[in-house]
Order: C-alpha cells, then structure tokens, then sequence
C-alpha cells in the first residue's frame, strides 16, 4: 500500500474535471439554459473531462437532444445514475444504455488518475422502508474492493448518493470502511443528490458534496409560487423546490506538483424565498446555516 496518494503518480501533471450534479431536466424549468451555460463555461475552461453526477434528465424523447448535447460536449464526457434518472419507470439498465454508459457502476482512466464510479441504487437494502433505494450492494462492494486493490494510480471516487455526510446511503458506514482501508490511494469521493454544499473526513477520505445545478427541494408542505404562474403551470413540480437564480457548477483541478486538490466553485441567489424564509427544518440549524445555500463553495483540500 502506498504511504500516501502522491506516490501513485506517475507524472506531474495538473488535471481539470467540469462537474455538474442534479440538474433536473424534468423539474427545473430552463434546464436546457443551464446545461448550457456548464456546456459553454467547459469549453472555455479546455477540462480534461466532464461528469454529469446524476439526475440529469429521464431518458424520454424530448430530453435526447440534451443527453446528447452533454455527450458531444467533450470525448470524456461521463455519466453516474440518479435516483431520479429511473423515473417514469425506466430501468437503470435502459438509463445507462441511453447515456451511453459502460455500465451501472464502472471505472476509467483519465489522464493520471482512476475513477470509480459507484451506484447508489442498488435494491436489497435490510434499511429501506420503500422509495428510492440508496445502497451498494455485495456484489458491488466486492468490485469496489478489487478496484482499489489492483489501483495503480490515484482514485477519485464519484457517486451519485453520498457516502458520508448529508441524507448518505443505507449502508454508509461499510461503503466508509471499504474506502478508509485504501485511503492511501484515494484522491477524493465526491457526490451529489443532497443538494447542499458540504466537505467532512471520514476516516482518512475526504468526502465534497457537489451542489445542485438547479434548486433546492422543500416538499409539498412548503409548496410557493417563486416565477410567474405561467412557469409554475408548465413545470407543475417547481413549486416544491427554492430555485437558483443562475446554474451552479464546479471544476475540480488535481496539482500532484501542488500537493492540492481545487475545487472552483460557483455562488448565486434563491429565485422567491429560501427554504430557511418558508420554514424549513427538515436538516437541523448548523447544518441549514453551513450547507444549505445556492453555492458550491471553492475551497482547497490538501
């Protein structure tokens, strides 16, 4: 096992990665402008590769134009399944064949590091009580753990669920052990879904929630009209989230010769009332004070 991830490079090489996480075509009512807008800054930026985390947009026929659009948008353009990917009863298998995934979970070089990429959607879970599943499974879990054993490059893990942190998976802490036990040889785990922003470490692994690119889900017991009444008739679910007034996204810069991690994030406004204006409790006071805002915080992790 290597005494620390920097051992396992094998040039000095900086590496940029465009993020997007949780777009929500199917909800947000411009998602195709915000998709965009990530799409435009990426080729500005010349990333290395692009990863759309998940709940990005069911695959129906009206939302081919903009998973092709993302797939296009670079030769490294790769994809993690959401929970909500699979809604309107689509499979995880047709919804990885339409984005053009090797598989549900699967890993891939890029440039001078390893990515693994996991889904939080396996069934089978002892914890769940019905709706989405949130788990990673046995037979999972023991890919994982070959993955990393036979790594010969820094990982960066990515998942759609989180493994630390805010609303995590079913079986956290053993995901959390696995990943503890390679620490040496992990870069990262990033994830999206929470739709907060928020950095913890975790038994050696540092774990960097990606915020949504869209909004802020708060239910149908805080449901409001934040736009004019002929978006909210359109896009009937809107009236159950806080939007972000612009896209937020990240890009995530690996400087072996640095010793850093950087993540360049983006900051906006809520559209209407936040979740804190309409009452909102469901995370507790430091958590809504810390995490919950309309930004992906740029921060250094060494």
């Amino acid at each position: 096992m290597p005494q620390s991830t920097l051992d396992l490079f094998q040039d000095q090489e900086s590496l940029k990665i465009g993020l997007i996480s949780d777009l929500h075509l199917d909800i947000i009512h411009d998602g195709k402008e915000r998709l965009n807008t990530f799409l435009i800054e990426s080729l500005l930026q010349q990333p290395h590769g692009l990863i759309q985390m998940g709940d990005f947009a069911i695959p129906k026929p009206e939302n081919l134009s903009s998973i092709d659009a993302f797939n296009k948008a670079h030769p490294r353009a790769l994809h993690v399944l959401g929970n909500h990917d699979m809604d309107g009863g689509y499979s995880r298998e047709e919804v990885a064949k339409t984005y053009g995934m090797p598989g549900l979970y699967y890993s891939t070089d890029m440039e001078s590091i390893r990515l693994i990429v996991l889904d939080g959607n396996d069934p089978g879970s002892p914890k769940n009580k019905g709706g989405y599943a949130s788990y990673i499974g046995p037979e999972q879990q023991a890919w994982l753990i070959s993955e990393l054993e036979k790594a010969e490059k820094p990982v960066l893990i990515v998942s759609h669920q989180p493994i630390a942190g805010i609303y995590t998976i079913d079986n956290s802490q053993e995901i959390q052990e696995i990943l503890s036990r390679f620490a040496t040889k992990i870069l990262l785990a990033i994830n999206g879904h929470a739709h907060v922003d928020q950095h913890v470490e975790v038994g050696g692994v540092h774990y960097v929630h990606i915020n949504s690119a869209s909004y802020y889900w708060v239910g149908e017991k805080l449901a409001h009209n934040s736009l004019p009444k002929e978006i909210h008739e359109k896009n009937p679910s809107l009236k159950f989230t806080c939007p972000y007034a612009d896209p937020i996204f990240a890009m995530l810069s690996i400087d072996p010769a640095g010793r850093k991690i950087t993540i360049e994030g983006k900051r906006t406004s809520w559209i209407g009332p936040s979740p804190q204006q309409l009452g909102y409790s469901i995370l507790n006071e430091r958590e809504q004070r810390d995490n919950l805002r309309p930004e992906i915080k740029s921060r250094k992790i060494k």
